[in-house]
């Protein structure tokens, strides 16, 4: 995988100065990494802005942590450049970068009070005592610990250590907040619980966070713009709903969520893009093209499940002006996933789509072994020249 596969809204950027003036709160150009003969990161550019929450999303070994690390401080890259603001910094040690980093495996000193954790950075820097008092409070305050402070870190629950790990980061003011998967080790009620409290103190603060997570509901949730990786690759830079909705790569697609993926040739070309796409001998859709997608192209069809709708046969009313595709297939399984109802359908011999519905409780319209007809809106699925 090579860096011409960043996204275009990783810019290039020209100006080689700083970004602060500009809106940006975070500016790397060409930032690599190598570990001897391993790549961590290819060269990547990237803005983010003043006041985001942004995450950097992908699987284990993408080169997430490895870009958050360099941010930070805790990792030189091989080559390019980095703003924090105004602020060149790449030799600037950690404690010189206006960011703070809350590890995954939090690194609260037991020993120490949690009044003391907090007000650790602040005794280094010989602050007044006073105001470290007061600025430990209002961190306590901030997190909802209030109270909190003279007891031990052994006597809370994983929650709180959470937030007076995220309290001792922002008792500093900085910048920018580096948050390398902190919720990984929670249970799933309590990570839920903590995402809405991250989401609760970015708006209160108004500072840039920058969450590494491969959970991609999580990044989802609490994101204002994604940045899927891959093998040290920026593979797609957007908002939830365009990296969602409009994937630009197959492994996007693939990542994030679940998607049937159908091969095929691109036919004729009509007004505002609609094309015909060949998939087999017996399936041919109708979808929208992105420009450059030319007739004779060979391109993949990504479908979301949950895009998928699954009719009796007989009906075949649809919404008035609304373009659909429509294919008549056969049950071949249903599997009860809880919220939803999982449809395998055989719409051809070689072709089977996946249809989650909405599980609402009241009998099943469809069962295995029915003929229906699976729809969907054109708009739903996405092409992919990768």
């Amino acid at each position: 995988m090579t860096p011409d596969r960043i996204s275009a809204e990783s810019q290039v950027l020209e100006r080689g100065a700083g970004a602060g003036t500009y809106g940006i709160a975070v500016c790397l150009q060409g930032i690599s990494k190598t570990f001897g003969a391993v790549t961590a990161l290819q060269p990547t550019t990237l803005e983010i802005r003043k006041g985001e929450f942004f995450s950097l999303l992908g699987p284990s070994g993408c080169g997430k942590t490895t870009l958050m690390r360099i941010i930070g401080g805790f990792e030189t890259p091989t080559t390019g450049d980095l703003w924090i603001g105004d602020r060149m910094v790449l030799h600037d040690p950690p404690y010189r970068r206006r960011t703070n980093m809350i590890f995954q495996h939090l690194a609260l000193f037991p020993h120490l009070t949690v009044a003391q954790n907090i007000a650790f950075g602040l005794e280094m820097q010989r602050q007044p005592r006073e105001i470290i008092r007061q600025r430990v409070n209002d961190a306590l305050a901030l997190v909802r610990l209030s109270g909190y402070g003279a007891r031990t870190i052994d006597a809370l629950s994983g929650g709180q250590r959470q937030r007076i790990a995220i309290a001792r980061a922002l008792v500093n003011n900085p910048e920018v907040l580096l948050l390398d998967e902190p919720l990984g080790s929670l249970d799933l009620q309590l990570r839920l619980q903590m995402q809405q409290e991250l989401r609760r103190l970015h708006r209160d603060i108004g500072s840039t966070f920058i969450f590494v997570t491969h959970d991609q509901g999580e990044a989802i949730a609490m994101s204002d713009r994604i940045a899927v990786m891959e093998a040290g690759c920026i593979l797609q830079v957007g908002t939830p709903a365009d990296i969602y909705e409009r994937p630009q790569r197959r492994f996007v697609a693939e990542f994030m969520g679940h998607s049937n993926f159908m091969t095929g040739k691109v036919g004729e070309v009509r007004p505002e893009r609609l094309a015909s796409i060949t998939v087999s001998p017996e399936v041919q859709l109708i979808c929208r093209i992105p420009e450059g997608v030319q007739r004779g192209s060979e391109v993949l069809v990504a479908l979301r499940y949950e895009k998928v709708e699954v009719l009796p046969a007989h009906v075949t009313t649809v919404q008035s002006g609304v373009l659909t595709c429509d294919l008549e297939g056969h049950v071949v399984s249903t599997t009860y996933l809880g919220a939803t109802i999982r449809y395998e359908v055989l719409v051809a011999s070689d072709l089977r789509l996946l249809a989650d519905t909405n599980n609402t409780g009241t009998a099943r319209a469809v069962s295995t072994g029915d003929v229906v007809r699976v729809r969907w809106f054109i708009d739903s699925a996405s092409v992919i020249q990768d």
